[in-house]
């Protein structure tokens, strides 16, 4: 079985201690198995193409209404992804500053 380079700094020197494979290098742990479902999961780019993950901040790059309410989300909002959804309209699950949790299509932002 051939080990895959580390997935944090791409190291040549991962070695596998029972189920882990372990980089001496960085300290990064990772599961085989995990590296799997990481290839199946969900990849959503912002209106610039940069891939998003869990955990970013992003700010809005345009002014958006939201739905049911007559409160907009003016340009530059700052948001903070919680997780990142395989959608047909919305992609992103966020936590955005003075509107709190909501749904975000992933064009509508950019990374910070």
């Amino acid at each position: 079985m051939s080990i895959p380079p580390c997935t944090k700094c791409q190291s040549n020197y991962v070695y596998q201690d029972r189920e882990l494979l372990i980089c001496p290098e960085c300290g990064h742990e990772s599961s085989p198995f995990d590296e799997r479902a990481e290839e199946a999961s969900v990849s959503i780019k912002d209106a610039n193409g940069t891939l998003l993950e869990e955990g970013d901040k992003v700010t809005l790059v345009k002014d958006l209404k939201v739905k049911g309410s007559s409160q907009v989300l003016k340009i530059g909002t700052k948001a903070l992804i919680k997780r990142v959804v395989d959608g047909k309209d919305h992609q992103l699950d966020c936590r955005v500053d003075g509107a709190g949790e909501m749904m975000v299509t992933a064009k509508f932002v950019k990374k910070a």
